[in-house]
């Protein structure tokens, strides 16, 4: 199955004023079309700007970055976010408050005529189980249910690339690994293709087809979940996540008395 994106030696870098300071080098990874994939990492390792470059936000200082094998950045090239076909899920949810749920969802539909805009709404809530909801408000409903209205909106304009920045971090632990299992089910469901950063193990093992452990701006390793439990690249990934397992366990346990 051919890549939908693709990052070749990918090089990114902030303007300090120092100069530049490295943040991500020489990252190369590929995601097939209809998988989900996932950067593992803890804060400050680089996963959110790396999601920035994909979605044009930031410049790329060297490599390239592909969708469907056309250069959307390089350091000579730049495809405006608008333009990319890719869609933004982020962690605080970013609804409009004095808009309700179908208007939310129907938000990035304007340029469709009234009719086949309420018909995608409406099949958008379905897919996402909140048709209920149409007409509630976000203070109206819970914060996962906000987080579904999220993912219908950033779904709604049938992007190629569906990007999620830390999608589940404001949700308590059960629901969170929960819902990460729902937005499987639906982006499967939909045949979408998406790459989520977290910090969060569980999350990426419950969501994602091919995780990316990253430390200081690398990939560490980008395999199946399965081969990350059982086949470690390195000394580094196998304690990373016997350590994140191990913090996981622990947050569920202290989660228990509450």
């Amino acid at each position: 199955m051919p890549d939908l994106l693709e990052l070749d030696h990918l090089s990114l870098a902030y303007d300090t004023p120092k100069g530049l300071r490295p943040v991500v080098q020489d990252l190369t990874l590929g995601l097939p079309a209809g998988h989900i994939g996932c950067l593992l990492g803890e804060s400050g390792c680089g996963k959110t700007t790396v999601l920035r470059a994909i979605a044009g936000f930031e410049p790329v200082r060297a490599g390239r970055i592909l969708l469907d094998g056309t250069v959307i950045s390089s350091p000579t090239e730049q495809v405006a976010p608008e333009k990319r076909r890719v869609g933004m899920m982020f962690q605080d949810y970013a609804l409009f408050p004095h808009l309700s749920v179908a208007e939310n969802v129907a938000f990035g539909l304007r340029r469709l005529e009234r009719t086949e805009r309420t018909r995608r709404v409406e099949e958008m809530l379905t897919l996402v189980g909140l048709a209920h909801a149409a007409n509630s408000y976000p203070h109206e409903i819970s914060g996962g249910q906000q987080q579904r209205v999220a993912l219908a909106r950033a779904l709604a304009p049938s992007p190629d690339l569906l990007l999620l920045d830390e999608p589940f971090s404001n949700l308590d632990v059960d629901t969170r690994e929960r819902l990460a299992f729902e937005v499987r089910e639906i982006l499967k469901t939909t045949g979408h293709t998406a790459i989520l950063v977290t910090h969060n193990q569980a999350e990426a093992f419950a969501i994602a087809d091919r995780i990316g452990v990253m430390a200081s701006g690398r990939i560490a390793q980008w395999d199946t979940p399965y081969n990350l439990h059982h086949h470690p690249a390195d000394d580094f990934v196998r304690d990373f996540i016997r350590r994140e397992t191990l913090a996981e366990q622990r947050e569920q346990v202290f989660a228990r008395g509450r």
